[in-house]
């Protein structure tokens, strides 16, 4: 609200919202709508978005993958160009990630090219399935097949799950949008409440003897010459003189408005669950749900990042399995440092399991019976 402002519409004619929680252009409750606003609001604006996101994405990335010998080419694919880091990121905020696969001369692979999801339209035959993809940038429109004509797929279609639609998956930024909205709104009211000395100024109350009003002229000229004076962090504190049946009147918050520290907090765990990352390893102070960060890391590889790779690596082993034959890329869990007490207590189950030969103990420790190698 303006402190110097006429009087509006009368109190009960609207309900009351916070002006820190109004849309851009005043409505209340106006989270942003499409893919393109929400990106911005979500990751490219929120600190606690950006760091979910890439935090997530970095570490699919870092994962070490492997396959049967002889299919190490498919396997450096994966490698090249921060594939499976950028899939992991096209997945989180737009839910759908186009992987298409290009060949050498003698047609074999020889890239994994992800496509800017936001840019792709899948086209569907009279009955409905999916029959290829248009790929637009700007106003030139370029038709993809999904399969060549010998059959063999061209492009993996990566989906995070979305039960509403058939075609396209469900990113995390409609349900990121309203916390960032919050978070985002709430820096903004803290830095003009710093730019402001940190507390609302007040108001100038006239009251004059003979009971008359300003002028729109003398109004307009001691709004002008206050926040001319007398606002910004430079001019905090400086005296006000006053004449003429001026009389000041100091306003004040009320802690439930200046705890804008937990309604932060709050609205960061939001985005970091709408993410699937514990609330400790995105910086949030206090949270008990894990006894350290190592244990919420552990759930993270556990809960998102190994389901979200062995997704993602289902799509490509299709993908790839028509011009190589059937392959299998794996994660190598035995690298991933977080999961070393997990693997310790397993190996101390399995190898106190008597009742198991020595074959059944190699393979449930994932090794291959002696003898077969």
């Amino acid at each position: 609200m303006g402190w110097f402002g006429r009087k509006g519409a009368p109190a009960d004619a609207r309900p009351f919202v916070p002006v820190w929680l109004r849309g851009e252009g005043g409505e209340a409750g106006g989270f942003a709508r499409g893919y393109e606003a929400q990106y911005e609001e979500v990751f490219r604006l929120n600190p606690v978005g950006q760091r979910a996101v890439r935090l997530v994405a970095g570490m699919l990335g870092s994962l070490t993958f492997y396959a049967d010998a002889g299919r190490e080419d498919a396997v450096r694919l994966l490698g090249r160009n921060a594939l499976i880091e950028r899939i992991g990121a096209a997945l989180l905020l737009h839910g759908n990630a186009y992987v298409q696969l290009l060949t050498d001369g003698r047609e074999r692979p020889a890239e994994l090219h992800l496509l800017r999801s936001e840019r792709v339209t899948v086209t569907t035959d009279a009955a409905g399935w999916p029959a290829g993809l248009v790929y637009r940038v700007g106003t030139t429109a370029t038709r993809l097949a999904l399969r060549d004509p010998m059959g063999r797929r061209q492009v993996a279609h990566l989906k995070a799950l979305n039960p509403g639609d058939d075609h396209y998956g469900l990113g995390c930024l409609d349900a990121a949008i309203a916390p960032a909205s919050v978070h985002n709104r709430a820096a903004k009211w803290n830095k003009a409440l710093l730019d402001n000395a940190a507390r609302p100024s007040g108001a100038l109350v006239y009251e004059p003897g003979d009971g008359s009003e300003l002028s729109g002229a003398q109004f307009d000229r001691l709004k002008a010459e206050l926040a001319e004076m007398f606002s910004g962090s430079a001019n905090a504190g400086r005296p006000l003189l006053l004449d003429g049946g001026l009389k000041w009147q100091a306003l004040s918050l009320t802690p439930s408005d200046m705890d804008f520290a937990a309604l932060k907090d709050g609205a960061a765990r939001d985005i970091a669950l709408a993410f699937g990352v514990p609330p400790v390893l995105v910086g949030l102070p206090g949270d008990a749900t894990y006894a350290n960060a190592r244990e919420a890391g552990r759930a993270l590889y556990r809960r998102t990042i190994l389901p979200m790779a062995g997704r993602i690596l289902a799509g490509l082993n299709e993908l790839l399995g028509d011009w190589v034959g059937a392959i299998e890329i794996r994660i190598d869990e035995d690298a991933i440092s977080e999961l070393a007490e997990d693997r310790a207590r397993l190996w101390e189950q399995v190898g106190a399991a008597e009742f198991l030969s020595r074959d059944e103990k190699r393979v449930q420790l994932g090794f291959e019976v002696e003898g077969r190698g």
